[in-house]
């Protein structure tokens, strides 16, 4: 690709495997910075490197160590995961292409998700747990690799499966100690482990834990 073609929040291919692209900083030599989406990590890389890739109906997935197949034609249920594939936000509202958000709460016309954001039904495609036997793996570029390795993801899920909110740098948290709060912003992700401003280090399952951290307000939204 084209550095004018990439965009923030596109699916890519880089180095055979699917990621998000989370940012794209033109001054820079590695401009493009990616997250991939099986397992969280980071990755920077220049744009003649990447592929896109357009997320559709029965795509499936591996998202932090677990696969996801993509429905449009399910509604959303309270504790869903959304990938967001058509942002139309209000000016109250902050989320992008492709997040991938948690549903806090359903109406009638959309969804109301844990980062306080009202999403219409048809904005996004519902994340279903697991791999339809119809659905189409896109964890890789290469399909030959793709056979082999998405069947031993499938296989080999930890016995710890995250349950909570996703992060994304630039998210800032509010964590309650004694009788005074502490807020922190996401500055780095590596996996299972978030790194905080104010040199702190936690894990995705405390940060994601509501009675423990809150997540407040992003800082780095457009």
């Amino acid at each position: 690709m084209k550095l004018y073609q990439v965009r923030k929040g596109q699916f890519v291919y880089f180095n055979n495997e699917l990621h998000r692209v989370y940012s794209v900083k033109p001054m820079y030599k590695q401009s493009v910075h990616l997250v991939k989406l099986k397992d969280l990590t980071q990755h920077l890389t220049n744009a003649s490197k990447v592929e896109r890739y357009k997320p559709m109906h029965l795509d499936s997935f591996i998202f932090n160590n677990k696969p996801f197949t993509l429905h449009k034609e399910k509604k959303a249920e309270e504790g869903d995961y959304i990938l967001i594939t058509n942002p139309n936000p209000d000016y109250l509202d902050h989320y992008s292409l492709n997040e991938i958000e948690i549903v806090s709460s359903v109406e009638t016309k959309g969804v109301i998700t844990t980062k306080s954001n009202g999403i219409k039904h048809n904005e996004y495609l519902l994340m279903v747990p697991g791999r339809d036997k119809n659905s189409h793996p896109i964890d890789y570029l290469d399909k030959n690799k793709e056979d082999s390795d998405v069947n031993i993801s499938d296989q080999s899920q930890p016995a710890n499966s995250f349950k909570g909110e996703m992060p994304n740098i630039g998210d800032v948290y509010r964590k309650r100690s004694g009788n005074h709060f502490i807020d922190a912003m996401v500055v780095a992700i590596n996996g299972g482990t978030i790194f905080l401003g104010n040199n702190l280090e936690v894990s995705l399952e405390e940060l994601t834990d509501s009675e423990r951290w809150e997540f407040q307000y992003s800082l780095l939204e457009d």
